[in-house]
């Protein structure tokens, strides 16, 4: 990577010139009059700027294009794909405020023609720029040291192969003293910036040595590795709670921080919004009928919502359809889920029973799906609660592990009727999902899940006819014994009336 100012400097010069080349090229005549020729798309061109105006419209996108791309000058190591798709991202962001500008009248805006071509042009050329800048990898790997136990750090650093440039750890080891090869290794940092110490020791690897996988500090440092594209590696010894694969002649494990290849990575987000934005659109109607009925059936807000744990140990906050009554979760206990107890508890609406039954209760989490939150596939998002439980109670010790991916809508374990009451099984199967992880093994899952919904949707619908039918059978019956009774009456009645006569 380009160090410091160099890099800054190469890289907004490189966005600016970029921005008025595209700006320039989409204004020119001939290609304003070749887009005119594309149906829909090419209407109103050609609408060509010149002089004072054409200066204008290039000053105006130049600021809004540098301010949206802002965050892109920093210098800090990024994946390629990673590097590419934010910039991408910040291009339709600056393109929409350039949109923008022109709804609201801007004197100088730009023409939709001009617009269109060069978002199309930047869309292309900005990514492949910023990605060329970045960092290159190096002969000699330079690696830090991660840790909070220091006996496990000196184990790592008699381990390692490469140059060690210091290490990161709390504040309670800055008196230990660590070696590698008979070289000192000073302290170059704490954990709470780790992000930071990455980014100005310019490393390539990051050697990890925690007494235990907490959540915060060492899942932290591995999504900083992730975010920046840095390898990790773990010695055998403390590699129970990650994913890893082994490292040729040693003691020391690679980490797999992304297990899957980044083409797999590019077609599950796109199969993640295509399902949830499609079903989101057909659902409409759905959604807002359940709205009304849950409003109408208990007084109480209409969603319910929770933390839940994502990808490395991270939390956000899952919303689904309330099936209890308001405040049921105060009746339970801060550690237990309303929402998850059994369709048989007494705090369940009518309505709810039904939304559980039909799976309709988790309409809201497509939204999750498509802020990238959660996947459509992979392993069910846990409270935090549960998975210290988890680990404690049933002695899950790689429990962990189903952090390495994005939590899902349904999954293997799901498909295969593994629930929390049988961790071990969960487990198994969230870390095959992880292992075998593929578009068409996605796709069957979601295939096998949604037929498991309209069988359960089915037995429903059965369920209530049949209801129907047994409550009508015994009005007959009831009906049929009053009539019966009723005769009786009257045929005793006609038969008294004769003797009374004779007397």
């Amino acid at each position: 990577m380009r160090g410091g100012w160099r890099y800054r400097v190469t890289s907004i010069l490189g966005t600016a010139v970029l921005t008025m080349v595209a700006i320039v090229a989409g204004n020119a005549r001939p290609v304003q009059e070749t887009f005119a020729a594309v149906p829909y798309f090419g209407r109103p061109a050609p609408a060509v700027l010149s002089g004072e105006e054409l200066l204008l419209a290039v000053v105006t996108a130049l600021v809004v294009v540098l301010a949206s791309a802002w965050p892109l000058f920093k210098p800090e190591p990024r994946r390629t794909l990673d590097a590419g798709l934010e910039t991408q991202r910040r291009v339709v962001i600056a393109m929409v405020g350039l949109a923008a500008l022109g709804y609201f009248n801007y004197t100088y805006r730009l023409p939709r023609s001009t617009l269109m071509l060069a978002t199309a042009g930047l869309l292309v050329a900005l990514p492949a720029f910023i990605v060329a800048i970045r960092r290159r990898p190096r002969s000699g790997e330079r690696a830090l040291l991660v840790g909070d136990d220091a006996e496990a750090m000196q184990t790592v650093l008699g381990a390692v192969t490469q140059p060690v440039v210091g290490y990161a750890g709390p504040s309670s080891l800055s008196g230990a003293s660590f070696a590698a090869d008979g070289e000192p290794v000073e302290r170059v940092g704490g954990l709470s910036r780790i992000r930071d110490v990455i980014v100005d020791t310019d490393v390539e690897v990051v050697l990890l040595a925690f007494s235990s996988s907490d959540r915060a500090e060492f899942f932290g440092t591995l999504e900083a590795c992730h975010q920046h594209g840095i390898e990790t590696t773990v010695h055998r010894d403390h590699a129970s709670h990650v994913l890893t694969s082994p490292i040729d002649g040693g003691e020391l494990l690679a980490v797999d921080l992304e297990p899957w290849d980044w083409q797999d990575r590019v077609v599950k987000r796109a199969f993640d919004i295509a399902f949830a934005g499609t079903v989101l659109v057909i659902l409409t109607p759905v959604v807002a009928a359940i709205a009304v009925a849950v409003r109408v059936d208990s007084p109480g807000s209409v969603l319910y919502s929770q933390q839940r744990t994502a990808a490395f140990g991270e939390t956000f906050r899952v919303y689904k359809f309330r099936s209890m009554i308001a405040d049921a979760e105060a009746e339970t206990g801060a550690t237990v889920s309303p929402e998850d107890a059994g369709g048989t508890d007494p705090r369940v609406t009518r309505i709810g029973r039904t939304l559980r039954r039909t799976h309709l209760d988790e309409i809201p989490q497509l939204w999750s799906i498509l802020v990238g939150d959660m996947s459509v596939v992979g392993p069910r998002p846990e409270r935090p609660q549960l998975d210290d439980e988890m680990e404690q109670q049933y002695d899950v010790g790689q429990w962990r592990r189903r952090w390495f991916v994005k939590p899902g809508l349904t999954g293997l374990a799901q498909i295969r009727g593994a629930t929390g009451t049988d961790p071990k099984a969960k487990l198994r199967y969230d870390i095959e999902y992880i292992r075998r992880q593929s578009f068409w093994f996605d796709l069957r899952i979601v295939i096998r899940q949604l037929w498991r919904v309209g069988l359960d949707c089915v037995a429903l619908l059965r369920e209530r006819r049949n209801t129907a039918e047994h409550a009508n059978r015994n009005t007959t019956e009831h009906t049929d014994t009053d009539d019966s009774e009723q005769s009786a009456i009257g045929n005793a009645a006609d038969d008294r009336q004769p003797r009374e006569a004779e007397q």
